[in-house]
């Protein structure tokens, strides 16, 4: 007999979802332990699992993939074939579908003018505390992409408006905001993408309490501080329109105590999601709910009738607590498919979103 962990090991599929496949019917465990709960599979079913686990990989729906498992273990090969065949049909016509569309948007932006590019070439220079800057970069620096195939995610999005710099990264996962004051400058809005090595460099040069001097001329961003500088070209790329990924809809809000909401969270139950960064493997997600009291519940395997439910990758949400600096914070709850923002109390100008992750099916 295979314990769940030498076929989680074995099969390709995670412990987590060898127990959901369990509960929906599709691979029950040839015996489960009546005192610890404990599955343990036949050797026979280890084939099976590994069919699985290919069939989840291609995106087959849960209704096709009893119909593989119960022909594959009947050696009914016509309905294996015809299942598989099928599914391969919907996938092209569904990449044709995509295409087409992607071709008609590509048209689309080909025809459009570029308004990032007047943003970008604008002059500025300004002052602002190096304490307030620092602050800021600390906020949105676990953010910022290292994907290679989104070069424009690969840095700190700075825009200068009014008496403001903001300060966003985002590796579409998630998204961080931070705000300082500047003065000295109070024109139009100036926006530029400083990559991460020259922004690290930037903060490097943030230890003291006094101002510091930004001066943005063309693709190029200098920061001065007191006789020491750092400059470099920013990214030739356009950043997205940070502001309408801002307007959440209307959610529940949580007070949570940071030190006990990060140990709930380091030892509370995961489960396997499908958060994938540029290595392609997936993450543990933790599934959240909120109390009517406001109270912030890390969900177990035995919640799921809960409605109220969000999942959210947990290291992301752990960088995010971490990255805000306080020992209390506001969780901000909206549908369950809906992004979770992280507050602090009193300032609305720095805080962060996850966006929620598809739980195992």
């Amino acid at each position: 007999m295979r314990s769940i962990g030498e076929m989680a090991q074995d099969s390709g599929l995670s412990v987590s979802a060898l127990r959901f496949y369990d509960r929906a019917g599709v691979l029950v465990p040839a015996w489960v332990d009546p005192v610890s709960g404990y599955r343990w599979y036949e050797p026979g079913q280890l084939d099976e699992a590994r069919v699985l686990a290919r069939l989840r990989r291609a995106g087959m729906p849960l209704a096709d993939i009893r119909l593989v498992l119960a022909g594959w273990s009947g050696a009914d090969t016509d309905l294996v074939l015809k299942l598989l065949r099928a599914h391969l049909r919907r996938l092209e016509a569904g990449l044709s579908d995509a295409r087409g569309e992607f071709s008609a948007l590509r048209s689309l932006l080909d025809h459009r003018e570029n308004p990032m590019a007047s943003l970008r070439t604008a002059p500025a220079r300004l002052s602002l505390a190096a304490s307030g800057l620092a602050a800021a970069l600390d906020a949105v620096h676990f953010a910022v992409s290292t994907d290679p195939e989104l070069p424009m995610l690969g840095g700190v999005l700075f825009d200068i408006e009014g008496d403001g710099l903001r300060v966003v990264a985002t590796d579409r996962y998630r998204m961080a905001v931070g705000r300082t004051a500047t003065t000295g400058y109070g024109e139009h809005r100036v926006q530029v993408i400083v990559p991460s090595p020259l922004v690290e460099a930037m903060r490097a040069l943030l230890s003291g309490e006094g101002s510091v001097r930004l001066t943005v001329d063309g693709g190029r961003v200098t920061l001065e501080a007191g006789d020491r500088q750092t400059a470099g070209q920013c990214l030739d790329h356009d950043f997205p329109d940070y502001r309408r990924l801002l307007q959440l809809p209307a959610g529940r809000r949580a007070l949570v105590d940071v030190p006990d909401f990060r140990k709930a969270l380091e030892t509370g139950p995961v489960r396997a999601g499908e958060v994938r960064e540029k290595d392609g493997a997936s993450c543990d997600i933790a599934v959240l709910a909120v109390a009517d009291d406001g109270t912030v519940t890390v969900c177990a395997d035995g919640d799921d009738d809960r409605g109220d439910r969000v999942a959210v990758s947990r290291a992301f949400l752990l960088q995010a607590l971490a990255s805000a600096g306080r020992d209390r914070l506001i969780l901000e709850f909206g549908a369950p498919t809906a992004p979770v923002a992280i507050r602090r109390p009193g300032d609305e100008d720095t805080f962060s979103i996850l966006m929620p992750v598809r739980l195992e099916a």
